[in-house]
C-alpha cells in the first residue's frame, strides 16, 4: 500500500463524509504555485487554497515574518493582552480601503467570522434587523453567513432552520436573463413583500462573486444600491473576501467600481495562508458596538497578522495589482482565442486575474456542467489543478498565485487549452 492510500483510508476511518475533498491524493509540500505529493508527482496549483494564496505557496517574506513571530508570542488573545502588530495592519489596511473618511479595522480569523461581525455591527448601528443578500452570493459556511449564501447544494442542504429576515434579491446577471432594472425591481418587490425598507439594517454584495461564478457586479447595479442605503439609512456592505488582495487587479476590487461601500469584509489572501480575517469600514458605524461586543479567542493572530504585515508589503513591491493585469490578460487572451472554435465557451470575464470561463451547450444557453466537470478532470490528470464554480456548476474558475513564475503560467496554459478541446 503506497502512502497516499494509506493516508486515504485513515481519513475515512477518522473524518465525516461531509468533510469533502476534490483531489484524490495529497499534498507533501509546495512552492510558489507548484505543489507535489508523497510519491513526487507535480502540480500547478490554480486553485491558491480557493484565492488565500495570491502571493504563492510560502513566499519567502510571509514566511520570515511569521517565523520571527513565533520568536516572540504565538498568542494571548488580543481581547485580553493586546499587542502593536493589530495596530499597524489595521492602520495600513484603514490607509489602503476605497472608502473616505475615518476608518476602523477589527481583526477575526475566517471569512465567514468577518462576515457575521460586519452584519452585527449594521445591526448594532442602525439597530434594525433585516439584511438583503443576493442569489448566487457565498458568505460561509455558519448559519447565519449560510443563511446569506444564495446557493443550496452543497451548503445548506439538511442545516436549516436558519435565522430569519434574511432576504434574497435577484442578481443582476445578463448572460441568464436577470437586467439590472430586474434585480433592482426584486429589491423593491422586498421592500414592499417581505422587509420594509426602514427594517433592514444591511445590503451585503460581493463586487465579484466568487462561488457564484466570477460574475462581476455592474457598475451602474452598485451606484442604485448606493443610491438606495442612502435613502433608506442602509448601511451597504461590499464582500472582498475573494477578490481583494490584489486579485482584481487593484488591492480591492471595489476600486474598479467608483462606488464607496459603508463596511468591507476582507480575509482569504489578506495572510498568505495563514487565518485571518476582517472588517473595515467608516468610524461612525465601526464605533456602534458596545465595548466588549466584538472580539473572539483568535481574533486578530498575531501569526496572522504578522503573515498580513508582510503581504501587503510584497503586494506593493512586487506590483502585484500590475501583475494581475497582465496575467489574467495573457489568460483571456488565450481563452478567448478558443471561443472562436469551441462553441461551448459563452463567456470569458472577470477583472485582472479572477477570470473565469462559462461552458454551455452547443447552440444554446444551457449550463454544460458536465463538460465542466470534464475539463477540471483531464486538467488533473495533466497536473494542473483548477476549480469549478458558479450556480450551475459550469464555470472554470483561475485562481493562480499572482507570483506565478512566466514559464509555469505558459504550461498551465498549455494543459487547460488541451483540457477544454479535448472535453469538447
Amino acid at each position: 500500500m503506497n502512502q497516499t492510500s494509506n493516508v486515504r483510508q485513515r481519513q475515512l476511518a477518522a473524518a465525516p463524509r461531509g468533510v469533502g475533498f476534490m483531489c484524490d491524493f495529497y499534498i507533501d509540500h509546495a512552492k510558489n504555485a507548484e505543489f507535489w505529493t508523497p510519491e513526487g508527482k507535480r502540480y500547478i496549483d490554480f486553485a491558491g487554497g480557493i484565492g488565500v494564496l495570491n502571493t504563492g505557496h510560502l513566499h519567502p517574506k510571509v514566511q520570515q515574518a511569521v517565523a520571527d513571530q513565533l520568536q516572540k508570542f504565538s498568542h494571548t488573545c488580543f481581547n485580553t493582552v493586546p499587542y502593536e502588530l493589530y495596530a499597524k495592519v489595521a492602520e495600513k489596511i484603514n490607509a489602503r480601503a476605497p472608502i473616505s473618511g475615518d476608518k476602523r479595522t477589527m481583526f477575526v480569523t475566517s471569512g465567514a467570522e468577518a462576515v457575521e461581525n460586519a452584519i452585527k455591527i449594521a445591526r448594532a448601528y442602525t439597530k434594525r434587523r433585516g439584511v438583503i443578500a443576493f442569489n448566487g452570493a457565498f458568505h460561509g459556511r455558519t448559519n447565519l453567513t449560510m443563511a446569506l449564501t444564495g446557493k443550496i447544494a452543497p451548503y445548506k442542504v439538511d442545516f436549516g432552520p436558519f435565522p430569519a429576515d434574511i432576504v434574497h434579491a435577484p442578481y443582476p446577471n445578463a448572460l441568464h436573463g436577470v437586467s439590472i432594472e430586474d434585480a433592482l425591481h426584486g429589491l423593491h418587490n422586498i421592500f414592499k413583500c417581505h422587509l420594509a425598507a426602514s427594517d433592514v439594517a444591511a445590503i451585503i454584495i460581493e463586487v465579484v462573486q466568487g462561488e457564484g461564478g466570477f460574475n462581476v457586479t455592474p457598475n451602474e447595479f452598485l451606484r442604485a444600491l448606493r443610491q438606495l442605503a442612502d435613502e433608506h439609512g442602509i448601511v451597504l456592505i461590499f464582500d472582498e473576501i475573494q477578490s481583494g488582495f490584489a486579485r482584481s487587479g487593484k488591492l480591492f476590487a471595489t476600486e474598479w467600481t467608483g462606488v464607496e461601500p459603508d463596511l468591507m469584509t476582507i480575509a482569504k489572501s489578506l495572510a498568505g495562508g495563514f487565518p485571518l480575517s476582517g472588517v473595515v469600514g467608516k468610524e461612525v458605524i465601526m464605533n456602534a458596538p458596545v465595548v466588549g461586543g466584538l472580539g473572539g479567542t483568535y481574533a486578530g493572530s498575531p501569526l496572522g497578522l504578522a503573515a498580513a504585515d508582510a503581504v501587503i508589503d510584497v503586494i506593493e513591491t512586487e506590483k502585484l495589482c500590475e501583475r494581475a493585469t497582465v496575467l489574467g490578460n495573457r489568460l483571456k487572451e488565450r481563452v478567448n482565442s478558443l471561443k472562436q472554435t469551441i462553441p461551448e465557451i459563452a463567456e470569458v470575464r472577470g477583472p485582472g486575474s479572477m477570470v473565469a470561463l462559462e461552458l454551455v451547450k452547443a447552440g444554446t444557453s444551457e449550463p454544460n456542467a458536465e463538460m465542466t466537470k470534464k475539463v477540471q478532470q483531464l486538467a488533473l490528470e495533466n497536473g494542473l489543478m483548477i476549480l469549478t464554480c458558479g450556480q450551475y456548476y459550469n464555470v472554470i474558475r483561475c485562481l493562480y498565485p499572482l507570483t506565478i513564475e512566466d514559464n509555469v503560467f505558459d504550461e498551465a496554459l498549455n494543459i487547460l487549452e488541451a483540457a477544454v478541446r479535448q472535453a469538447q
